[in-house]
């Protein structure tokens, strides 16, 4: 505690906690912010790269199908309907949304 009282008193401490408390603040904005974006992304792109034909899916434009072909060029086919195909983008896949469709129902007890 008395370490702390001089480096807050002096002129010369003032400097070094001000260096303590920004890298205090860079060690925060990394944990809370830097690192769980990179997680997420590295998720959806192993998500993308999992994904096969027949799987059920969700577009981050809210249009449902089933994968029929999934092209090299980065692009893949979905059904929409029977017999009605789109065209799209592999990263046009909402992750979130596709795990929500994809979930087994709990049953209910009546």
């Amino acid at each position: 505690m008395q370490l702390l009282s001089i480096f807050l008193q002096s002129p010369a401490g003032s400097s070094t906690t001000t260096l303590f408390m920004m890298g205090g603040m860079i060690l925060v904005f990394y944990f809370f912010m830097i690192r769980p974006q990179a997680k997420k992304a590295k998720q959806q792109k192993q998500f993308i790269t999992d994904m096969q034909k027949g799987d059920k899916v969700v577009t981050i434009a809210g249009i449902h199908g089933k994968i029929n072909k999934i092209n090299e060029d980065g692009t893949m086919e979905i059904e929409t309907s029977p017999g009605s195909y789109i065209k799209i983008e592999k990263s046009a896949i909402s992750m979130e949304w596709t795990a929500n469709v994809n979930k087994v129902p709990a049953a209910t007890t009546k």
